[in-house]
């Protein structure tokens, strides 16, 4: 799977991100926009590829507008002994304090 923070308009495997990203803004597979693209592109191209930009620019203003926030900074990994070191630390703190 594709990392969420990369930029949907710079992929080489899409065509603007557009569907994928509307996907991930509303939690559905991509594919279903894109088959609802598809069949109105044979009666309606000209009218459907407005209405993909036009939902393109809805997509970026919204992105620009409300940026994604990003994760928090991970806490380091402790071994058994350094856990085990914290928790010793933590009880002679809390004997100390009664």
């Amino acid at each position: 799977m594709e990392n969420e923070t990369t930029n949907l308009f710079q992929r080489r495997d899409t065509f603007f991100g557009i569907c994928e990203a509307v996907g991930q803004d509303f939690g559905f597979n991509p594919l279903w926009l894109r088959l609802a693209f598809v069949a109105p592109l044979f009666f309606f191209p000209v009218q459907t590829f407005a209405g993909y930009f036009a939902l393109g620019l809805v997509v970026l203003a919204s992105r620009l507008i409300f940026p994604a926030k990003t994760a928090a900074p991970a806490q380091p990994v402790l071994s058994a002994v350094e856990r085990a070191d914290r928790h010793a630390d933590k009880t002679e703190e809390l004997a100390l304090a009664a």
